[in-house]
């Protein structure tokens, strides 16, 4: 049988790698082509493949004598491409499952019973602090899209800003089990804020939202989980302080 072959054009310079190129050929391989591989190793010769094809961006991929186009029609070409609007719960998964990592870790180092309470508690705090820590990284990204179903922020714009620092600040508290009569609170706030507002959005006015939950670019869809997430959040801040006060 002769294998289906494409001619695949991309920048590779000494100065620079097109990633996209390297992906397209991937991508190319892996459905089964056979690539013919023809990289452009300076400036020039991008500009003029641009101009004699008409053509704005590399890589440029053709199959059958046909320009395909970039790593995205490519993607389209061959069947696997998603929507960019498309929602997921991958991120989130991701993230709970490494928290629950990491509460198992410190157990495990710490000596004591893998599952316990405490493992509860650590994962909670964890991920509260791996939440807040992806909101941190564009903060004004999430602080607008926050803006969309946030009660609170609606009322007062510079509440989005505040929210990862308090969120972050109040699960790292309590992972270390200090200042509780100050993480307690914050948790209890951020959190009956945010599940009375979730709620409000999804389940009465019916509105289909994505989460700001995993920051500013995030494409989890506004739901059960994340009203699931303020939920434990507000479990979690009124917990610490029945069990500080049953140690005492």
């Amino acid at each position: 049988m002769t294998a289906k072959a494409a001619t695949l054009y991309r920048m590779e310079t000494p100065k620079h790698v097109c990633p996209y190129g390297l992906k397209s050929r991937h991508l190319l391989r892996s459905k089964g082509y056979a690539v013919d591989d023809q990289i452009l190793e300076s400036r020039e010769a991008v500009d003029a493949f641009k101009a004699r094809h008409g053509v704005k961006t590399t890589p440029q991929t053709f199959i059958g004598g046909e320009r395909i186009g970039g790593y995205e029609a490519l993607e389209a070409h061959l069947g696997v491409a998603r929507p960019k609007s498309a929602t997921t719960y991958i991120p989130v998964i991701a993230l709970f499952c490494v928290a629950a990592l990491l509460a198992l870790a410190i157990g495990w180092s710490a000596g004591g019973p893998l599952l316990h309470l405490i493992t509860v508690e650590r994962f909670i705090a964890i991920a509260m602090v791996l939440l807040g820590v992806q909101k941190l990284t564009n903060i004004e990204a999430f602080a607008t899209m926050f803006l969309n179903y946030d009660l609170l922020a609606r009322r007062w714009v510079p509440y989005g800003r505040i929210y990862p620092f308090a969120e972050t600040g109040a699960g790292m508290l309590m992972l270390a089990g200090a200042l509780t009569w100050l993480a307690a609170p914050v948790a209890l706030f951020i959190g009956t804020v945010g599940a009375v507002s979730v709620f409000k959005a999804v389940y009465i006015q019916k509105r289909e939202l994505k989460c700001a939950c995993m920051g500013g670019e995030s494409r989890v869809p506004l739901g059960f989980v994340s009203l699931t997430e303020n939920l434990i959040m507000i479990a979690m801040a009124i917990w610490m302080p029945l069990r500080m006060y049953a140690l005492m």
